[in-house]
């Protein structure tokens, strides 16, 4: 079993469709999360913790949680896929990127 966190700003678009798509995978349990105070769910050290593999959608989001989680974060694979904050949840385009860019990840 792998868990998949999916990690971007707000937690409303990509990280949500990424958790979705990806529950869907056999072996793989899904999680998201957002950086901001604002998010939807905001991240929390628990599910850093919880996770094997931790896909963020930008370098900038890698960064912030480098700094704002550095303590939780020895021995996470942090994989940053540069999907840029332009689609809708579920967009088709979306989830075509995401699958190409996370899916290899996640593939048994």
């Amino acid at each position: 079993m792998i868990n998949a966190l999916f990690v971007c700003s707000a937690n409303k678009l990509r990280s949500p469709t990424a958790e979705q798509v990806f529950s869907t995978y056999n072996g793989v349990e899904t999680d998201s999360a957002g950086l901001l105070e604002t998010a939807d769910t905001r991240l929390s050290p628990e599910q850093i913790e919880w996770s094997d593999i931790i896909f963020v959608m930008e370098k900038r989001h890698r960064s912030k949680l480098s700094k704002q989680f550095k303590r939780y974060l020895n021995g996470k694979w942090i994989i940053c896929l540069e999907i840029p904050d332009e689609y809708e949840y579920m967009q088709p385009e979306l989830v075509a990127l995401l699958e190409r860019k996370a899916g290899p990840f996640l593939r048994r």
